[in-house]
C-alpha cells in the first residue's frame, strides 16, 4: 500500500496574493520542516521558497516536488512566522515577500558545497565565513629545509602562536605556496574557525555602572520590572521630558530582563543615534550585544543576523529593520523616539516597526516600552484610553532646569542668523562653551532663480526646485539626484544670472565660519554622514569636547546628550507648518521640543534663540513654553473636529506611473470602484480623491492617491480586500496601498 505523500505549505519572494503547495520527496522527508528554505520548480524557474507548514491534506492534484532543501536549521520559530503572517495581512503584503524582508541581504542566494558534499551553511553575499589560522607544530628532521621566506613566517608564527592568514598575508604578501610548504613539513598547522566580522572593532569602552534614579524614575522602574516578572504582555508610554534620563531606565529594566533569562530587543528611529546609544550599552553590559541597521555592510548585517540566530547575543539594538530580528525568548522591547516617522517603512513592506514592536510583544509576552519626550498624540490618546500604561518622566535629572526659550520674530529680515543669535554664539563660544545650531534643510541656498524671467531651476523628473549646493558646484534634486553645474545659467531664457533665494545648512556653516573664524565648527546632514563611521565620528567630536558648534538637520535634534552644550539656535522654526499634511503640526512641535531639548543637559543652564517669522502658532508657542499639555490638547481637539486619527483609521492607495493619461485613467476607475464597493458593502469609509499628491511628479513617475478615512478598521479593511479582487491594474500603472500612512507627500 502507497501511502500519501507529505505536502507542505510554501510562501514564495513574489508579488503574489497566496502561498503554494509542494510534495515531499522521501529523501527529504526529515529535512522539509517549517522555518527552512527550499529550491522549488515554479514555472520553468527554480525559486526558492520558505516552508511554512506541513498541510495536513490539499485539494490540489499533480502537486510538483520540493528540488533541494537549502537549511540544516530552522531560519525562523513558530513564534516568529507567526508575527511575519500577521504583518503580511495587516499590511496586505505578500507573505513571501515579508519573510525575504525578514532576512539579511544577500542570504537567498545559492547554495554552497562544503568538502563533504552537503550543504554549507548560509551564505550573505560578501559575506566570508572562515578565516584561516596557522598554528606552530613540533620541529622534524627532514631533508628538504622551507626557504628564508617560509622561514621569516615561521618566526611570526612561533612567536604569536596563532595567526590570521590574512595578518600574514598583509605582512608578507602572497605567501600561499610558503604556507603550504611548512604545513606539509609539520611546522605549522591550519585550522579553519568561524569568525564575525566586529562592528565594534577598535571602540574603546570604558565600563559603566547603573546610576541613582530618582523618585520618578524609580516608580517608572518598578512598573515595568513588576510586569517583567508576570512574563505576559504589557504595553508602556514612557513620558520624559529631555534629558529626564529614559536611557537609564532601559538600562535598568534591561538589566533585569536579563537576570530573569530574557532578551531585550531595542529600537532607534535613525542611525545617527546607534553609536551613542550602542555605547552606553556596551559600558554597561559585558559582550552579548548586536547591532542591526543600514549602515552595516552586508557582511557585517550578515553576522550580526548569524549570532542572534545562534543565541549569542542577548540584546539586539537597531533601526526598523530590527523588528524583525531572529531574537528568541524576548523579555522587554524597547522603542526609543517612537514619535519618530522614520520607523514607517516608504516602499515595499510599508511597515512601521513601532506599531509590530507592539504586535510582537503581545505574540512574546512580553514588555514593550514606547519612549519619547515628544509622544505621537495616537499614543497620548492611547494612554489616557488605558491601552497604554504612562509611565511619566516630568522633571530633567538631578533637577536641572529646562532651557530658557527667547522667539525672535524675522518677519522683514533678510538674514539667515539674527543679530541676537550672532551674539549669543560669541559670548557662548568665549566662555569655552559648546553651541548647536538647527536648520532643516540642506545645501546652501533652498533653490535658484532667474534674475531676469523669474524662472526657478527646477527637476525634469520631480516636481521639485533643485537645491543649490556650493562646495560641489551643482543644483541638486534631493529625490531623484538629477543634478547640473552651478550656478549654471537658466534653461528658459539662457540668462547667466540666478539668485540664490532661501539658506540650508551649507551657508549656516559659511556664515558660522565667517562669524566665528576660531570657532571648531561642524556640519552634520546627509551630506556630510554619507561615509562609514561618520556619523559616530562627527558626534564624538561633541562629545569628547574637541567641537564647538555643531549645525545640522534633524539629525541633530533626536537623543544626543551633550552635556557641554549650553546654547541651542533654531532657524527658520516654522518651516515644516506649510506642508500639506495634516500631522505638520504635531511634527513641528516634536522637533521644536526635541532641539530645544538638546540645551542645559549638563551643570550649567541651557539657553535656546528660537528665530521664526511666525512665532505666534500653537506648535511654536507650546514648544518653546514647554507646555506639551497644552499642544496636546489643542491637537486633539483638531483631529477629532477634522476626523483624523486617533478618531478613524486611514489607508492611502498611491497610483503612479511614466504615463500621466494612464495614471489619471486608473486613478479614476480606483475611485469608482471604490465607491461602488463601499455602497454595497454599507461600510462606513470616507474616500477622499483621487488628487494629485503634493509632489505630483517624483523620479519621472505622475503620481495620484486616494485618501480612506473609517471610523473602525473593521469597515477599513472590508473595503480593501474587496476592491483588491475586483480591481485591475494596466500594465503601465502601479498601485500600491498604504496602511496606516505616515507620510502623505
Amino acid at each position: 500500500m502507497v501511502s500519501n505523500p507529505q505536502i507542505i505549505e510554501i510562501a514564495i519572494p513574489l508579488y503574489l496574493d497566496r502561498t503554494f503547495h509542494y510534495t515531499v520527496p522521501e529523501r527529504l522527508l526529515d529535512q522539509a520542516l517549517p522555518g527552512r528554505r527550499a529550491v522549488v520548480p515554479f514555472g520553468r524557474r527554480k525559486l526558492t521558497g520558505y516552508i511554512l507548514a506541513i498541510a495536513e491534506e490539499s485539494r490540489i492534484d499533480n502537486l510538483k516536488e520540493i528540488i533541494e532543501v537549502l537549511d540544516q536549521e530552522p531560519l525562523w520559530t513558530p513564534a516568529e512566522l507567526e508575527f511575519f503572517s500577521w504583518a503580511a495581512s495587516y499590511y496586505m503584503h505578500p507573505l513571501g515577500e515579508v519573510l525575504r524582508t525578514a532576512l539579511p541581504a544577500g542570504i537567498n542566494i545559492r547554495t554552497r558545497k562544503g568538502s563533504s558534499g552537503e550543504n554549507a551553511e548560509l551564505t550573505g553575499g560578501k559575506a566570508i565565513l572562515r578565516e584561516k589560522f596557522y598554528l606552530p607544530g613540533p620541529l622534524s628532521e627532514t631533508t628538504r629545509r622551507p626557504g628564508a621566506r617560509a622561514l621569516e613566517i615561521l618566526a611570526v608564527i612561533r612567536e604569536t602562536g596563532e595567526i590570521q592568514a590574512s595578518v600574514i598575508r598583509k605582512r608578507f604578501g602572497s605567501s600561499s605556496p610558503q604556507l603550504k610548504r611548512l604545513v606539509e613539513l609539520g611546522l605549522a598547522e591550519v585550522r579553519e574557525r568561524e569568525i564575525y566580522r566586529d562592528p565594534f572593532k577598535n571602540r574603546t569602552i570604558m565600563r559603566d555602572t547603573p546610576r541613582r534614579l530618582n523618585r520618578h524614575q524609580q516608580s517608572a522602574l518598578d512598573t515595568i520590572t513588576e510586569n517583567l516578572g508576570r512574563h505576559q504582555y504589557s504595553a508602556f508610554l514612557l513620558y520624559g521630558v529631555t534629558g529626564s534620563g529614559k536611557t537609564e531606565v532601559y538600562l535598568q529594566a534591561i538589566a533585569h530582563a536579563l537576570e530573569n533569562g530574557k532578551n531585550a530587543l531595542v529600537l532607534v528611529p535613525e542611525i545617527a543615534l546607534t553609536p551613542q546609544l550602542t555605547g552606553r550599552f556596551q559600558a554597561r553590559f559585558e559582550g552579548g550585544l548586536a547591532i542591526l541597521h543600514s549602515g552595516l555592510s552586508d557582511g557585517e548585517r550578515y553576522d550580526e543576523w548569524r549570532r542572534i540566530r545562534r543565541g549569542l547575543a542577548r540584546i539586539v539594538i537597531g533601526a526598523r529593520s530590527a523588528i524583525f530580528a531572529p531574537l528568541e525568548n524576548i523579555g522587554i522591547i524597547i522603542v526609543d523616539e517612537e514619535h519618530e516617522a522614520s520607523f514607517k517603512q516608504s516602499d515595499g513592506l510599508r511597515y512601521n516597526a513601532r506599531d509590530l514592536a507592539l504586535v510582537r510583544g503581545g505574540i512574546e509576552r512580553a514588555a514593550v516600552v514606547l519612549g519619547s519626550a515628544t509622544p505621537l498624540v495616537t499614543s497620548i490618546h492611547a494612554a489616557h484610553n488605558g491601552r497604554l500604561t504612562l509611565l511619566e518622566l516630568p522633571e530633567r535629572v538631578e533637577n536641572r532646569p529646562m532651557p530658557a526659550v527667547e522667539r525672535i520674530a524675522m518677519k522683514g529680515s533678510k538674514e539667515t542668523i539674527s543679530a541676537a543669535l550672532a551674539t549669543a554664539l560669541t559670548q557662548n563660544i568665549e566662555a569655552g562653551q559648546q553651541a548647536m545650531v538647527f536648520l532643516n534643510r540642506r545645501g546652501f541656498a533652498t533653490f535658484l532663480v532667474c534674475a531676469s524671467c523669474g524662472q526657478a531651476l527646477s527637476c525634469p523628473n520631480c516636481s521639485v526646485t533643485l537645491t543649490y549646493h556650493r562646495q560641489r558646484a551643482r543644483s541638486i534634486c534631493h529625490y531623484c539626484d538629477y543634478a547640473v553645474p552651478a550656478p549654471g545659467t537658466c534653461p528658459s531664457c539662457g540668462a547667466t544670472e540666478l539668485t540664490e533665494l532661501g539658506a540650508g545648512t551649507e551657508k549656516l556653516e559659511f556664515e558660522l565660519r565667517e562669524l566665528l573664524p576660531l570657532a571648531r565648527t561642524i556640519r552634520m546632514d546627509s551630506d556630510t554622514t554619507s561615509g562609514k563611521g561618520s556619523h559616530e565620528r562627527l558626534l564624538a567630536s561633541m562629545g569628547d569636547g574637541s567641537a564647538d558648534i555643531l549645525i545640522g538637520t534633524q539629525m541633530i535634534a533626536k537623543g544626543h546628550d551633550f552635556p557641554g552644550v549650553t546654547l541651542v539656535g533654531v532657524i527658520n522654526a516654522e518651516a515644516g507648518l506649510g506642508m500639506p499634511d495634516f500631522r505638520a503640526a504635531e511634527r513641528t512641535f516634536q522637533l521644536l521640543s526635541q532641539v530645544i531639548g538638546r540645551a542645559g543637559r549638563g551643570e550649567t543652564p541651557g539657553k535656546v534663540l528660537l528665530q521664526a517669522y511666525d512665532t505666534e502658532h500653537y506648535a511654536i508657542l507650546s514648544a518653546s513654553g514647554h507646555d506639551a499639555a497644552g499642544f496636546y490638547q489643542q491637537e486633539l481637539e483638531f483631529r477629532q473636529d477634522a476626523g483624523y486619527p486617533p478618531f478613524t483609521f486611514l489607508a492611502a492607495i498611491g497610483i503612479s506611473g511614466n504615463v500621466e493619461q494612464a495614471v489619471t485613467e486608473q486613478a479614476e476607475q480606483s475611485a469608482r470602484l471604490l465607491a461602488a464597493i463601499k455602497q454595497k458593502l454599507k461600510v462606513r469609509v470616507e474616500i477622499l480623491g483621487p488628487a494629485q499628491s503634493p509632489i505630483y511628479r517624483l523620479r519621472g513617475r505622475f503620481r495620484r492617491q486616494i485618501l480612506l478615512k473609517a471610523v473602525t478598521r473593521k469597515d477599513l479593511r472590508r473595503l480593501l480586500l474587496a476592491w483588491r479582487q475586483e480591481s485591475r491594474t494596466s500594465s503601465t500603472v502601479r498601485v500600491v496601498v498604504d496602511i496606516d500612512p505616515v507620510d502623505l507627500m
